[in-house]
């Protein structure tokens, strides 16, 4: 489990509280450097027949700005920055987490749940920006008998303040589950040798190109998600 453990690059203390510049702070922040730097070469000439890179990034913005539109429709398009950012970082950090010697930031719950937290924060701000105290509707479902509203009410309460543990903890562990499982493939190769470890590095060279699915995967799910959440509050009246 060493993959997972933070380490201090910086040491950094302010008032009491440690502030320590470590590894996931890195790669988090390699993350979002790389991201416009990949979209500003990419997208540098511009041409009318896109190469390779540039393909790669209007491809992108297309899917999803697609997802938005489906899912949202055309009012979610305001949006667009603000989804497009947290696909795109997630994605990084964890196609960033596959190379060796590297950390996986999305590994560990307090990253998950802080960028859950944040998404789930921001749509509530939005559903009550748009729709103001009525809002609150969302948690009266309609067509329920009115004996069943003390219940369902507090039934659509608790799932909606429980979204950000279970929109966190999907990603969290399926990330963490399958870079310790590769972890423990690569011990069984290093372990058996020459003559028993082919068998292991087979399952190693197949598993590590089922996390580079996962990888994308997870970025795709925690994005619809937040499509799916910021729908509620954009087209609420439509429920």
């Amino acid at each position: 489990m060493e993959q997972f453990e933070i380490k201090r690059i910086i040491p950094l203390e302010l008032f009491g509280w440690d502030i320590s510049f470590t590894n996931a702070s890195l790669f988090m922040v390699l993350a979002v450097v790389l991201i416009p730097l990949f979209y500003l070469f990419a997208m540098n000439r511009r041409a009318l027949v896109p190469g390779r890179l540039q393909s790669i990034a209007e491809l992108s913005y297309e899917f999803i700005a697609n997802m938005i539109k489906d899912i949202v429709g055309e009012g979610g398009m305001k949006y667009f920055p603000w989804i497009f950012t947290i696909f795109m970082f997630i994605l990084t950090v964890n196609m960033l987490g596959l190379l060796p010697y590297s950390f996986t930031v999305t590994s560990h719950i307090i990253v998950t749940f802080a960028l859950a937290a944040m998404v789930w924060l921001v749509i509530t701000a939005i559903g009550f920006m748009n729709h103001g105290p009525g809002f609150l509707k969302l948690f009266v479902p309609s067509g329920v008998p009115f004996w069943l509203l003390p219940i369902i009410v507090v039934i659509e309460l608790i799932s909606y303040l429980i979204r950000p543990i279970s929109h966190s903890v999907r990603l969290f562990a399926n990330m963490m589950a399958g870079h310790a499982m590769l972890k423990v493939f690569a011990g069984f190769v290093v372990g058996l040798g020459v003559l028993g470890g082919w068998a292991p590095l087979v399952f190693l060279v197949g598993f590590t190109g089922l996390e580079l699915v996962v990888a994308f995967l997870q970025a795709f799910i925690f994005t619809v998600l937040t499509c799916i959440y910021l729908n509620d509050a954009v087209n609420m009246h439509e429920h």
